[in-house]
């Protein structure tokens, strides 16, 4: 198919050089896209007509050996949240590399310390994703509690017979408490949504109270009396050596066992096994996640064994509208980099 990938330039519209009415025509700056991305980024890095691209042209993740190879003296790097960028790959670009940009709001792959110490800059695309995101939390949430999967099985496979009291029974938000790990942009998103389905108190915990909780009424309690209090748990925080491997054994044994648990943060703040087992036990009610590792979950993965646990393939950003603005932040972040200017969206660091 033709998506095996394979590295193309997109010559760029040799513009570059006519700024302030100057004829000369300057030498375009090299710019390389680790991955097709939607069509709005791709115009604008064309008719910036300061850039020649060099895209890796498929839908599947550059490997990396074509990753090391398509950043050599690049100065420009425009990534996605599955390309690890290390030292090695910072060696391989160069010193000319100015900036990396992201399509993602996460930046747990890149190396930041690494990337400072070289002065880079750093592009990514918070906000514009977090409606989106939190929609689909929602509707994870939904589904998870209220067995939507299962459901739909049951219909398909003949196990709908007459109406039964307590079949597929699960667990509604009314008069229910709502805990969020981490009540930032996605996560303060999340609470606004939950709010009118009849959510009776929202807590949340993190490094610092929120003074924007008030407009949700939340309450920022220790993690503990979060996870003893609440009958559903949204871990919306973003991955750092602290969050990494923080939803553990220990974690869901404070859990109520008819509460429901919801990732679509990062896969690694979760210890899989640990939430196995604790579904399994029935320490749980039951878990939808919309990450996981590794990315993809393998098929045969014990978690998808489990009839109360609901895994999505990461699309919490996933629709048209917003992975085209995404592209199009992305790539004036790009070029503001390029060409020292101010990036819509830059990370301080």
């Amino acid at each position: 198919s033709s998506d095996g990938g394979s590295q193309r330039t997109v010559s760029s519209l040799s513009r570059a050089g006519k700024m302030n009415g100057m004829h000369t025509v300057g030498k375009l700056m090299k710019v390389f896209v680790t991955r097709r991305i939607p069509q709005e980024g791709m115009k604008i890095l064309s008719a910036a007509g300061v850039c020649e691209v060099s895209l890796w042209d498929s839908e599947e993740p550059v490997p990396r050996t074509e990753l090391l190879k398509g950043v050599q003296g690049a100065q420009g790097l425009l990534c996605l949240l599955s390309d690890k960028i290390d030292t090695e790959v910072l060696d391989a670009a160069g010193p000319n590399l100015k900036v990396i940009s992201t399509l993602s709001v996460g930046f747990d792959h890149l190396d930041l310390d690494e990337i400072k110490k070289r002065g880079i800059r750093v592009g990514y695309t918070p906000d514009v994703l977090t409606d989106a995101t939190a929609e689909l939390t929602v509707a994870l949430l939904l589904s998870t509690a209220r067995r939507l999967p299962e459901g739909v099985e049951e219909v398909k496979n003949g196990g709908w017979s007459s109406w039964k009291p307590l079949w597929l029974c699960g667990y509604g938000l009314s008069g229910s408490t709502v805990g969020i790990i981490g009540l930032g942009r996605i996560g303060m998103a999340i609470a606004k949504r939950l709010m009118p389905f009849g959510v009776k108190r929202l807590l949340y915990s993190g490094r610092t109270a929120k003074a924007y909780a008030a407009e949700v009424n939340g309450e920022f309690v220790p993690l503990d009396t979060l996870l003893s209090e609440s009958d559903f748990i949204i871990v919306s925080c973003s991955l750092t050596p602290e969050t990494q491997g923080l939803c553990d054994k220990a974690f869901f044994s404070k859990m109520k066992n008819t509460a429901v648990f919801v990732n679509s943060s990062r896969g690694a703040v979760v210890n899989q096994e640990d939430l196995y087992q604790a579904l399994k036990n029935g320490q749980i009610a039951a878990a939808g996640l919309d990450v996981t590792t590794p990315e993809p979950l393998p098929t045969n993965h014990p978690l998808l064994t489990l009839k109360n646990c609901v895994v999505l393939p990461h699309i919490g950003s996933a629709t048209y509208s917003t992975r085209g603005i995404m592209s199009d932040l992305a790539a004036r972040n790009l070029l503001g980099g390029l060409q020292g200017t101010d990036m819509p969206s830059e990370l301080k660091f």
